[in-house]
């Protein structure tokens, strides 16, 4: 059979060498013909296969392309021009719908990722579309020396959203940028600026992050990311930042004191390792920031947005609790460049014009987008399904720990953020789900991470773990067998 093989046309687009149905295709009809479809498109001719390639891909539904495929050849020539930050499996991806995934020898991987949580909404949405091309035919950027109405419109809705969800009571203005170290960056700032206005000597300038931590890969966020993998190449690190144990309530009050201007801690940490924050260590940073007069900063840029089946991960603290500061990005765009900082009318009354700003940031083609995503994240019925799915995920996460106590050790997590920690590495795992159809991602120290569309249904769910247990089954009993690549750990200790 012939290989279906993607190219770029001048235009930028990508092209199919054949005509590929899933195009024309409903999503159900691939739901329905999923190994089919798998088997029926390999990558070359059994004669331009070694022996042992050919058995391995006649052996499984999605085997990654092999070193002599059209992609590796397309790979090869694109990574002279690339900057190698990045380690990457060999599936080339060039079309998305729903909760799926098709790369350009037309296999298809449902996607437990959703491009590092961002995807919420799944892949391609005919609204998004649509939106999108009436908006780029009628104002796509004007900066922000000027007035435009969707910037406006999506900082009334965030505002007002929060407020009706139950989420950060004292909400009050909007700062909104690009991305999620942009918007770690701008609450960073504005805390300085609280301190400096609280305490005009400059002696309040501290900022206090956790452990396992991670706010962004630009200075300022990355000095709040206590990590040596991280921070050593680009050190030193920005002068003023502390670091203390996630839920650690003792420490909080050496770590916190008249010199902090800020605290940022994420509810859920999750390139940590899928961490969740206890009730009481949160209501103990909040009440010893307000004793000493710092800004406390919420990062829910990976675990808000209805991510944990509440539309923000603080919602199921007391007001007490919540913050000064609220950060968010990822989901808010669903693929599309923009990010958020919430501020109350205490920390807006302190930023002036000149303070901060953005280029891009507030564009109306993202503002725009993001309004309509936002309408759909705050929905009460999609955070009732996230919760369900949680009791799915969770279900069968108990029989796997059951069936491999030895090699799973922790469920943890909230809503559709969770984490299966293992007691050994996970990149055999990662390896035997991919080439079995299911994408999954590590985070922390040798903790699976499950990050799905928040939109996915039960039936995708359980064809994704009925595969996860397949995997799981070769990687623990037989790891002999999978010759895949490594993937990235991102929280891993550099040279892992």
């Amino acid at each position: 059979m012939a290989f279906m093989a993607a190219r770029i046309r001048p235009s930028g687009q990508f092209a199919l060498t054949r005509r590929v149905h899933v195009s024309k295709k409903p999503i159900a009809w691939f739901l329905s013909r999923r190994n089919a479809s798998a088997m029926a498109v390999p990558t070359a001719s059994a004669s331009e296969h070694s022996g042992h390639e050919f058995m391995k891909e006649a052996s499984l539904p999605n085997p990654d392309p092999s070193s002599d495929s059209p992609t590796a050849a397309q790979l090869n020539e694109h990574a002279p021009y690339m900057v190698a930050t990045y380690v990457r499996p060999p599936p080339l991806m060039v079309k998305g719908e729903g909760c799926y995934l098709w790369d350009a020898e037309n296999r298809r991987y449902l996607d437990f990722t959703a491009g590092l949580a961002v995807n919420a909404l799944g892949h391609y949405s005919t609204a998004l579309a649509d939106r999108s091309t009436e908006q780029a035919r009628t104002l796509v950027h004007t900066s922000n020396l000027y007035h435009s109405p969707w910037i406006g419109e999506l900082s009334k809705q965030i505002v007002t959203k929060t407020h009706a969800a139950g989420g950060m009571h004292t909400a009050s203005k909007v700062f909104t940028c690009n991305s999620g170290t942009e918007a770690n960056e701008a609450a960073i700032k504005f805390a300085r600026k609280v301190g400096k206005t609280r305490t005009p000597s400059g002696d309040r300038h501290e900022i206090v992050s956790f452990h396992n931590s991670f706010h962004g890969r630009t200075m300022g966020a990355l000095s709040a990311t206590p990590n040596p993998k991280y921070q050593k190449p680009f050190s030193p690190m920005i002068p003023g930042f502390k670091y203390g144990n996630y839920n650690d309530e003792s420490s909080i009050n050496d770590l916190v004191n008249v010199k902090t201007c800020g605290v940022i801690v994420e509810p859920i940490q999750g390139e940590g390792g899928v961490n969740v924050a206890t009730s009481s260590f949160l209501q103990a940073l909040r009440a010893r920031c307000s004793e000493v007069g710092a800004v406390l900063i919420y990062d829910e840029i990976q675990c808000g947005l209805g991510r944990t089946g509440q539309l923000w991960a603080h919602q199921f603290l007391p007001q007490s609790a919540h913050p000064d500061i609220l950060t968010t990005a990822k989901a808010l765009g669903n693929g599309f460049p923009i990010g958020a900082t919430i501020v109350s009318e205490d920390v807006a009354q302190c930023v002036v014009t000149g303070d901060h700003g953005t280029t891009f940031g507030g564009n109306p083609l993202a503002c725009r987008l993001a309004h309509y995503i936002m309408s759909r994240l705050s929905d009460p019925d999609l955070h009732s399904s996230v919760r369900a799915m949680e009791q799915l995920f969770r279900q069968r996460f108990a029989k796997l720990q059951a069936t491999y106590p030895d090699h799973i050790t922790e469920i943890r997590g909230r809503g559709l953020i969770l984490g299966l920690q293992l007691a050994v590495d996970p990149t055999p795992v990662v390896t035997a789900a991919r080439e079995r159809g299911v994408l999954i991602i590590t985070c922390g120290k040798n903790t699976l991470r499950f990050v799905p569309p928040l939109i996915i249904s039960a039936d995708e769910v359980e064809e994704g773990l009925a595969i996860l247990e397949q995997a799981m089954a070769v990687a623990f009993e037989h790891p002999q067998k999978i010759l895949g690549t490594k993937g990235q750990q991102e929280m891993a200790p550099a040279g892992r």
